[in-house]
């Protein structure tokens, strides 16, 4: 790894058939261990069913509110400032319980790639 600074551009921003809008803020070659990306998840809208293999993922709640599901774990609201901690291998979604948009970071290790994901649905 090198030091750089990464820009964010939110006109890179992609919606998924996960039913939400990703950034990729930092998911390249030049730090395998880890990816930032930000997600925003519109008002009313649940995120699919889904796992990551081998992958540990965190969302970092920066605005909006939400429940999240993980595993078998009763829902929990998350709002500003919460952690959520998924191990790998664990089902997991969120919903979006506010008027405003969800938005969050999602920080993968190791980083995301295309093939650690498994729809649940």
């Amino acid at each position: 790894m090198r030091p750089e600074v990464k820009k964010s551009n939110v006109a890179t921003a992609f919606e998924t058939k996960e039913r939400c809008f990703i950034e990729e803020t930092a998911n390249d070659s030049g730090d395998e261990f880890v990816s930032i990306s930000r997600a925003r998840v519109k008002p009313g809208v649940t995120t699919a069913w889904h796992k990551l293999k081998g992958v540990t993922e965190r969302y970092i709640i920066i605005s909006g509110q939400g429940r999240v599901e993980i595993d078998d774990l009763d829902p929990i609201d998350v709002f500003v400032g919460d952690v959520v901690r998924i191990p790998d291998d664990t089902p997991q979604r969120i919903t979006n319980t506010g008027i405003t948009d969800l938005i969050f970071f999602a920080v993968c290790s190791p980083r995301f790639l295309p093939d650690c994901y498994e729809s649940l649905e």
